[in-house]
């Protein structure tokens, strides 16, 4: 009995060595998969970041692509046309780069300037108004210095001859605002126009490839409507710009208009009230 009961403690025995050491494996078996997978992760993430990196350089390529891709569209449309709606552009900016700094510089706080006036004239310093008004720039200045002119005169300090004097240096004055508007309108509709001329010299050009080739094949047809198609989008894209700046420079003269006419209106008060003025 007792060699029975040492029998089965030995196979016990043998059996919980035999299970722990296959539980011994399985765990080793886990901990290498664990190794595995953590250095699998590892070379995915530096996998990662050297694809993030090369990407970087691709991601600049890609912008620097953009301007590449509009010169060979610009060359593509053809040199000649192409380089007059440059040209259309070039001169239209310039000519509006030059209303706006010069509607800019003429513009002026118009009450501000009337009200320091008004001060002069009341105190009977005429001279002294005038010369403010030919230190201080801008048509409004340019009114009132012809207004105090005449009220400083003895022959032309009449009402009557005042205000016919400001309305005609304010359409002077108006008219020196509105110089050079002609060139951008111009070239606002020039650009287009030679973009359209383009494409219709890129269609005859399709047409004289498909006569060449006895074909209407896309391929024969592909390069003279490229032409036409990218002359009549650069020209559109020039008009736009210029449009816009046309459109802020009206914007800009009529205010400076408005101005003037508040103006005039304050120097016939201020005239009336001044005991050098003919009633």
């Amino acid at each position: 009995m007792k060699k029975l009961f040492a029998i089965i403690a030995m196979v016990a025995a043998c059996s919980f060595a035999a299970t722990s050491s296959v539980m011994a494996q399985e765990d080793e078996a886990t901990a290498e998969e664990v190794v595995e997978a953590a250095v699998d992760s590892a070379a995915v993430d530096s996998a990662a970041v050297e694809e993030a990196v090369e990407a970087a350089p691709i991601v600049e390529e890609e912008n620097e692509g953009v301007f590449k891709n509009l010169k060979t569209k610009f060359i593509e449309g053809g040199a000649g046309f192409m380089s007059l709606v440059a040209i259309a552009l070039v001169l239209g900016l310039a000519f509006c780069i030059e209303r706006v700094v010069y509607l800019t510089l003429a513009q002026i706080n118009t009450r501000k300037f009337t009200k320091e006036l008004a001060d002069l004239v009341a105190q009977g310093k005429i001279a002294d108004a005038i010369e403010k008004c030919k230190n201080t720039r801008g048509p409004v200045a340019q009114v009132s210095r012809k207004a105090m002119e005449c009220l400083d005169s003895n022959d032309r300090n009449d009402i009557a001859t005042i205000e016919r004097t400001i309305n005609m240096e304010a359409e002077v004055q108006g008219s020196y605002l509105e110089e050079n508007c002609s060139w951008i309108t111009l070239f606002i509709a020039m650009a287009p126009s030679l973009g359209f001329l383009g494409t219709v010299i890129g269609m005859v050009m399709a047409f004289d490839d498909i006569q060449r080739a006895g074909d209407i094949s896309p391929t024969v047809v592909a390069g003279g409507m490229k032409v036409a198609l990218i002359t009549t989008i650069f020209g559109i894209i020039v008009a736009l710009v210029l449009q816009v700046f046309y459109n802020y420079i009206l914007a800009k003269i009529e205010s400076l208009t408005g101005n003037m006419e508040e103006a005039a209106q304050e120097l016939l008060v201020m005239c009336v009230k001044s005991d050098k003025c003919k009633k």
